[in-house]
C-alpha cells in the first residue's frame, strides 16, 4: 500500500522528517485526521480472496486511539477546515 494525496488535504504531517514517509491528511475542526492510501495489484487480488487487511500502529506504550478503516471517502467536499 501507499498513502495517496487526495482532493480534500489540508495538512502533511512528517514533511521533513528523516525516517518518516510524508502522511498527506485531512484534518477536520474536531481533530479528526483522514488518510487516503491504494493498493497495489498484487494487494488488490489478496484484499479481494481473504476479505483481510491488517493494521499495525505503533503506541509508544501511550493508550491507543480509536481507529477507523473504510473504503468509502468520510470527508464532505463542502468541509474544508
Amino acid at each position: 500500500m501507499k498513502i495517496i494525496k487526495f482532493k480534500q488535504c489540508n495538512v502533511v504531517y512528517a514533511e521533513n522528517q528523516p525516517g518518516y514517509l510524508p502522511l498527506p491528511s485531512h484534518k477536520s475542526i474536531n481533530g479528526t485526521v483522514t488518510s487516503c492510501w491504494e493498493f497495489n495489484i498484487k494487494e488488490r487480488l489478496i484484499v479481494l480472496f481473504t476479505g483481510k487487511i491488517f493494521l499495525q500502529v505503533s503506541t509508544f506504550n501511550n493508550p491507543l486511539q480509536p481507529l477507523k478503516i473504510s473504503v468509502d471517502n468520510p470527508i464532505s467536499d463542502n468541509e474544508n477546515i
